[in-house]
């Protein structure tokens, strides 16, 4: 599989925009929840996960793999969610150890406001740690969850 395949590389703009809209259920929801109910930001935020990941599984297996129907649905939605649970391990750790070099960045080299350097720092951090799982979602993805179709097809 290569992104320089036309058909590998649209698919690959396909899972991009999935994931976008998944993001936005996910920081909607949690937004959502955290707002308008007691529950905690651990709770709004797995709710809001699960929300995007079922979204993203749909749009993905009807859209963007439309010929992946090998597996059953439920097989196919456990491998997809534990692909995006690795992610979220992926994800964590990128946040923790990149936003505080870049927080220091933004201090030193700009004299930026600690309100300010921490703005972004952290949607910098962030929008790195969104690319790089999205990058692993994708190819693990393409290779695992759905690797029943040809490169070609």
């Amino acid at each position: 599989m290569s992104l320089s395949n036309t058909k590998e590389r649209n698919r690959f703009f396909k899972f991009a925009l999935v994931g976008t809209l998944g993001a936005a259920i996910d920081f909607g929801v949690m937004n959502l929840l955290s707002h308008f109910t007691n529950i905690s930001l651990v709770y709004a935020g797995t709710i809001s996960f699960t929300c995007a990941v079922i979204n993203n599984f749909i749009w993905n297996r009807y859209w963007t793999y439309p010929e992946s129907r090998s597996r059953s649905l439920l097989n196919q939605l456990g491998m997809f969610f534990l692909v995006n649970t690795a992610g979220v391990a992926i994800r964590i750790p990128t946040l923790h150890y990149v936003e505080p070099p870049v927080l220091h960045f933004f201090e030193g080299v700009f004299h930026a406001s600690a309100k300010t350097a921490e703005f972004y720092a952290n949607n910098i951090t962030l929008a790195a740690a969104v690319g790089i799982v999205m990058i692993w979602n994708f190819f693990v993805n393409r290779y695992w969850t759905y690797n029943d179709i040809d490169n070609n097809s």
